[in-house]
């Protein structure tokens, strides 16, 4: 079967650096706001010439083309000036979460034999005596104040690089040329790493962020999620660098209160947001009198999001939702809403350029609503997961990526999400997915969080269970069971209401923001 996908023409040689911040420069926005950040704001030329210095230290410290770089930052501009110092010196960027454990660093430094390691003092007692302890790390570079011996201090080295000469020159790489891993959200075991090329980021960025999310140069754009996650590496670094606009980032946690003071401050126009947060930002009792109206554009992904969420936001703000989905797999969003074409419960149409097909338990293809596994195609898709030959041929078939996800499509090309394969519930001899169940108890005006999972009764048969997070001021207990449960069964079919519910105070999160549903599931094993 021969499938077409949108004409991405590169030159010989391209180099992410050039294309998503150099450009900038001959474009005639040297002066422009590039970052926004806690400790200032820079425009681009300042910018630029931070990366050059970046990549300047990095060669003088050994780094050769496709050595792997790993980021521990927060969000901020020094996180911007090594994530393109690595790509202008033709280094692979891995990015992780600076909020992780000790353990977890050990085996990502082990899993990535990172050269360098460019982090911040505030992870050093997690990651410090890993980061010693490694047979392939070379040099450890830290941002702050308090550098250990042995170390090498971030704004120093900057400070002493010379942004003009060879050192800091364009490395010329070419588009399948190594650039990135991202990694997955890690629903069994450690996350794996999906080994990306140049071409992949700038084939999301003409086709999703171009064509679908429409970014412009006057934007100025906010992210719930922090950079080291590809969804915001993409849409508040990548994509508002490719049209010349702004980035507002910031260190700490992103809560409803962190958002809201971010909105009112910067007047943001864009907003990167995840479910759980828009939730979190209508439940606050400042949002009636927030002033949201600078936003024209709010994205959501990550995890489903809810007719009522959708609804209330769009009542307060005036603002569209586009909802998609994308993966680590194909860097970005593959299916998305677009702006004036919001379907509810719908995650919308192909974004251009992509191409997907539902298989049945065969492999076989279904066809018009049926329910199966979504294989996308794409531009964007991983070259690999990296040393796992085993899953990377389960899942990538050339521009081919087979997920875990159940889809159908519409007549007219809308997809509908109805889970993961390993999500999937077998109740009284019928798969259940429990997207459906926990969207149905959403619909209540007595839920603020859920999830549900399988539980087997006495029989030994599998029933789902609810964990649920119950409004502010609702009482949880048998009486708000007995509710929810004939609230299910009023809105679906009988075999599929909760038999047990979870009271919880809040659900467990990955390093994603989305519910770790995995663990929940681990608990009533």
């Amino acid at each position: 079967m021969t499938v077409l996908l949108h004409p991405l023409e590169l030159p010989a040689h391209f180099n992410l650096c050039e294309y998503f911040l150099d450009h900038n420069l001959s474009e005639g926005r040297a002066d422009k706001l590039a970052v926004i950040d806690d400790r200032g704001a820079y425009t681009y030329a300042q910018v630029a010439e931070q990366v050059r210095r970046m990549a300047a230290v990095l060669r003088e410290e050994g780094l050769q083309a496709e050595d792997r770089v790993l980021i521990v930052l927060p969000d901020g501009l020094p996180f911007v000036t090594a994530f393109f110092g690595i790509l202008r010196a033709g280094g692979v960027f891995a990015m992780v979460n600076p909020l992780l454990k000790r353990k977890d660093y050990t085996a990502y430094l082990e899993y990535t034999k990172a050269r360098i390691l460019i982090t911040h003092e505030s992870v050093l007692p997690e990651i410090g005596e890993v980061a010693l302890a490694s047979r392939h790390l070379h040099k450890v570079i830290v941002v702050g104040d308090e550098v250990p011996a042995g170390m090498l201090g971030f704004q120093d080295a900057l400070a002493a690089a010379d942004p003009d000469g060879p050192m800091a020159a364009l490395e010329p790489t070419g588009p399948d040329d190594l650039a990135g891993w991202l990694f997955t959200s890690g629903s069994t075991g450690y996350p794996k790493g999906c080994v990306h090329m140049h071409r992949d980021f700038a084939y999301s960025t003409e086709t999703y962020a171009l064509q679908v999310a429409g970014y412009q140069e006057s934007d100025i754009c906010v992210s719930v999620p922090k950079l080291f996650f590809g969804y915001a590496t993409g849409t508040n670094l990548m994509f508002p660098f490719r049209v010349g606009a702004t980035c507002v980032l910031f260190e700490g946690r992103s809560t409803a209160d962190e958002l809201l003071d971010q909105i009112e401050r910067h007047r943001p126009t864009f907003l990167t947001g995840v479910p759980t947060l828009l939730s979190n930002m209508l439940a606050s009792d400042r949002i009636d009198r927030a002033d949201l109206s600078s936003l024209r554009i709010c994205l959501s992904a990550g995890e489903a999001l809810p007719q009522e969420i959708y609804e209330s936001w769009l009542a307060r703000t005036g603002v569209e939702v586009l909802d998609g989905i994308g993966s680590a797999e194909m860097f970005h969003i593959y299916i998305s809403n677009y702006p004036g074409d919001v379907r509810l419960g719908c995650l919308g149409r192909l974004v251009p350029g992509y191409w997907a097909e539902i298989l049945g338990p065969e492999g076989n293809v279904l066809g018009v609503g049926e329910s199966g596994r979504l294989r996308i195609y794409g531009g964007s898709t991983a070259l690999c997961y990296w040393a796992n030959k085993a899953s990377s041929n389960e899942t990538f078939q050339g521009a081919a990526c087979t997920t875990a996800d159940i889809f159908r499509e519409d007549e007219q090309g809308y997809f509908y999400y109805e889970g993961r394969t390993d999500d999937l519930l077998k109740v009284s001899g019928i798969w259940v997915s429990p997207l459906e169940i926990e969207n149905c108890l959403l619909a209540s005006d007595q839920v603020a969080q859920v999830c549900v999972v399988g539980k087997e009764d006495d029989q030994g048969l599998v029933k789902p269970l609810a964990f649920v997070v119950p409004k502010p001021g609702v009482v949880p207990g048998e009486a708000l069971a007995e509710t929810l449960k004939a609230h299910a069964k009023a809105h679906l079919a009988p075999y599929k209401y909760p038999r047990w519910f979870e009271w919880r105070q809040d659900l467990p999160k990955n390093d994603r923001g989305k519910v770790a549903r995995a663990q929940l599931r681990a608990e009533v094993q």
